[in-house]
């Protein structure tokens, strides 16, 4: 028989994004003797995907369990980021208590208080852990305060304000309940765990409930249900029935193939598991977030959270350029598109579309980040495509065109307050609040159109010398709020195709700021830096110098070149215009124009103006 429920613990660790959740459950594994002692592991085991690891976040929410003495605790590290919060308020369904991670200098940010809001919501009891107090600069009595104004803001009941508070180094690997203790282990938080978050809930004896929370895909197993048993036991074989609560009519009969729980990072197998436990089911076709797997004898759907909407779509589209197939592995239509159906697999947040013209696909997504992170990834496995401009979805309520909206808060140095401001204006935000923040920062807070942030963080890096936070999150829907005019600089656009030289791209500098060096292959129509004017300019950077025979020794060597601007994703997903593409193969990023013939493209926009 699976383990007595009183002796479960099911926790999520939420936060901040960057302030030590990965960190910190890989020392809760460590610690827990999960690993043996001369195992090589990895720092941040947690975060699996290459891109995760470099950018330090978590995209996709982790099941791990650990036991400490008799107590078997599965552990679920989330992600920080707003683009993936639908992912969050799924898993703290699954939980019965949460640990808060709060860095000891940066204090409680604008997404400890979205998730905690969360947490709070479903009465869970909180354990707050002070992360990083060996930091320099760490002021942990003063995070507690703000911890706890935090809690009183969101109003917390009288056992939430009493939660304990475990001051801790993840990176040391020790927890205290004292600000100033420098050495130790993590006993003191597993125990605060133990003594503050209580076991699950539920009757072994009812019909067998458990309710899906999270998907995973294995090449071999396929889809892979996660949830948490609500009720009663599942066993191999039985025959359960698949419901979903949003859509009560459809029921299907199954047969539980594999069952697995968790231990450390392995999946498994068990023959059976018991209320309270977390566990992984597969064997069960198209198996969804939401769906409530339970006993034909009472079969009834548990209640879940619905997954957000996207909020932003963009087209994918097969390489037409001229250098098209020459860097990719994967360049059809049928490639990219089963590759994009595939991902929906695990990605619940995502919505893929088939459009009217064969060779494209409408890709819909949670913002900027939650698309990119999607082209990132595929270009790595060796895709080769093109993706149209980011576009907002907009939505009809009570007959009225209205939009997405994101809640930003920015923490900047008082002397690019002005800048920010007069930036964020312009592209339609309006300032709820500001105040001054620590270390000589103010808070500004806004309510801004999604679209009106495509393409300003880069900006706004620029605009605040990098010194700059910027977080956002989804604020619901609002009246359309009017055109924003978002880019003041029009295209650099090569007039032929060859190979970049020195002399070209030295007159071309003149007109404004360059993408690309000596030596680049272009094409003609292809994007190859920003115009100092609004308007698109066409320009030779293939041109060589006419030769004569008089020439002055040395002369060519004078001809200096500004470091041209290397654009990141990101950067280019927030330059292209409506007419241009952004052409992405494991190799390069290009900008190119729909239309790459130039005399064409003068027609297009000439019928376009008449």
């Amino acid at each position: 028989m699976s383990q007595n429920i009183e002796n479960i613990r099911n926790v999520a660790i939420i936060a901040h994004v960057d302030h030590g959740k990965t960190t910190l459950v890989d020392q809760l594994l460590r610690q827990s003797g999960i690993f043996r002692s001369n195992q090589e592991v990895q720092e941040r085991v947690m975060d699996s995907g290459d891109i995760e690891r470099e950018r330090g976040i978590t995209i996709l929410s982790k099941n791990t369990a650990v036991n400490y003495g008799d107590t078997k605790i599965n552990i679920i590290d989330t992600p920080g980021h707003a683009d993936f919060g639908g992912e969050v308020e799924r898993v703290l369904k699954m939980v019965d208590g949460v640990v808060l991670v709060v860095d000891a200098f940066e204090g409680p940010m604008p997404q400890t208080k979205f998730v905690l809001r969360k947490a709070l919501e479903l009465n869970h009891p909180v354990v707050v852990c002070v992360n990083k107090v060996d930091r320099p600069e760490a002021r942990p009595d003063e995070v507690v305060d703000e911890v706890l104004e935090l809690f009183m803001e969101l109003d917390a009941n009288e056992d939430q304000l009493d939660s304990p508070f475990v001051f801790a180094s993840a990176r040391g690997g020790y927890a205290s309940e004292d600000a100033n203790a420098r050495e130790g282990d993590m006993k003191p938080l597993f125990e605060a765990i133990i003594n503050h978050i209580p076991a699950p809930t539920g009757d072994v004896h009812a019909p067998a409930q458990a309710l899906i929370s999270t998907i995973d895909y294995s090449e071999y197993l396929g889809r892979i249900g996660i949830g948490k048993i609500e009720n009663g036991v599942l066993r191999v074989n039985d025959e359960v029935v698949v419901l979903n609560m949003h859509n009560a009519e459809t029921q299907k009969k199954v047969r539980i193939t594999k069952l697995y729980e968790f231990q450390g990072l392995q999946r498994v197998e068990v023959k059976e598991a018991s209320v309270g436990n977390i566990v992984a089911l597969s064997g069960i076709e198209n198996i969804m977030i939401g769906d409530t797997i339970c006993s034909p004898e009472k079969p009834e759907p548990l209640p879940f959270v619905k997954i957000s909407e996207p909020t932003l779509a963009m087209n994918f589209s097969v390489n037409d350029s001229p250098f098209a197939g020459q860097e990719g592995k994967y360049v059809t239509s049928r490639q990219i598109r089963d590759r994009l159906f595939k991902e929906l697999n695990t990605d619940v947040s995502l919505r893929v579309e088939d459009t009217d013209n064969l060779d494209s696909v409408k890709v819909s997504g949670r913002g900027e980040l939650h698309l990119s992170i999607l082209i990132e990834t595929l270009r790595r496995e060796g895709y080769e495509f093109q993706v149209s401009k980011p576009e907002v979805l907009f939505r009809e309520i009570n007959g009225k065109k209205c939009e997405p909206m994101e809640a930003v808060t920015i923490d900047v140095p008082e002397e690019f307050v002005g800048n920010v401001i007069e930036k964020l204006g312009s592209r339609k935000g309006e300032m709820t609040n500001m105040y001054p923040a620590k270390g000589g920062y103010t808070r500004l807070e806004f309510s801004i159109p999604a679209r009106g942030l495509i393409g300003y963080r880069s900006e706004f890096m620029t605009d605040t010398k990098g010194n700059g936070i910027m977080n956002s999150l989804f604020d619901g829907y609002e009246p359309y709020k009017g055109d924003i005019v978002t880019r003041s600089q029009g295209s650099l656009v090569a007039f032929e195709s060859g190979e970049a030289i020195t002399y070209g791209l030295y007159n071309a500098q003149e007109r404004g700021d360059l993408f690309i060096g000596a030596g680049t292959k272009v094409y003609e129509g292809m994007v190859v830096g920003r115009n100092a004017r609004a308007d698109d300019m066409d320009i030779n950077v293939c041109k060589k110098k006419q030769l004569t025979n008089t020439r002055a020794s040395g002369s060519d060597d004078a001809l200096k070149l500004t470091p041209h601007i290397t654009m990141s994703l990101e950067q280019c997903m927030e330059f292209i215009s409506d007419d241009e593409l952004l052409e992405v193969t494991p190799q390069n990023l290009r900008m190119r124009k729909k239309i790459l013939d130039n005399t064409q493209r003068r027609k297009a926009k000439n019928r376009a103006n008449s």
